[in-house]
C-alpha cells in the first residue's frame, strides 16, 4: 500500500492534487479553519501507533488503519450522531476509515482535509504520547514529508 501511495505522490506537488487523485470524496471534507466553528468534536486518528505516538491532535482516539477495530470504535464512541473528524497524514487513509465508520452507522463523519499535516501547517497544536505539545510530526516517509511545511519531520528511511 505504501508503495502505491509513494508512486502516486512522486508526480504530485500539492495536497489538493494528491487528494484529487487518490480520494473518491465519499466522506465530506472539513477544513482546518472550520474546526473552530464546530462544537464537541470527536477526533479519530487513522494513522498507525508509531505515527500517533510522535504526535496527534489533543484528545484524539487512535483507531489505526492496518488494524482498524470496529468493535473498539463502537465501544469508545457510543453516540452514532456524534460529530467525528477522522484524520491521517493528509486525508487518504482517513477517507477509507470514514467509509467504515459510516457502515457502522455513524452519521456525522468528516475527513480532515490535508490531515494532521495541514492542521500543523495552519498553526494547530499537536501533542506527543506524553500529552506534551510538540513540533514533531510523523510524516510516514520522506516522500510524504514534502507536504508538511511547519514542524519537525519524523520518519523511518
Amino acid at each position: 500500500m505504501s508503495f502505491i501511495f509513494s508512486v502516486a505522490l512522486s508526480a504530485q506537488n500539492s495536497i489538493p492534487q494528491v487528494l484529487k487523485k487518490l480520494n473518491k470524496e465519499t466522506i465530506p471534507y472539513i477544513k482546518v479553519g472550520e474546526l473552530k466553528n464546530k462544537k464537541s468534536l470527536v477526533y479519530l486518528d487513522a494513522r498507525e501507533p508509531k505515527e500517533f505516538n510522535v504526535s496527534h491532535i489533543k484528545n484524539a482516539i487512535p483507531v489505526g488503519f492496518d488494524h482498524f477495530d470496529a468493535k473498539k470504535v463502537s465501544a469508545t464512541v457510543k453516540d452514532k450522531s456524534a460529530t467525528i473528524v477522522v484524520y491521517c497524514s493528509i486525508g487518504v487513509r482517513s477517507e477509507q476509515i470514514g467509509e467504515k465508520l459510516q457502515k457502522l452507522g455513524y452519521k456525522n463523519v468528516y475527513n480532515l482535509y490535508g490531515g494532521i499535516f495541514e492542521y500543523k501547517n495552519f498553526g494547530g497544536k499537536v501533542v506527543n504520547n506524553q500529552n506534551k505539545v510538540t513540533d514533531s510530526i510523523h510524516t510516514f516517509n520522506q516522500t510524504w514529508s514534502a507536504y508538511l511545511t511547519k514542524g519537525i519531520k519524523v520518519y523511518e528511511n
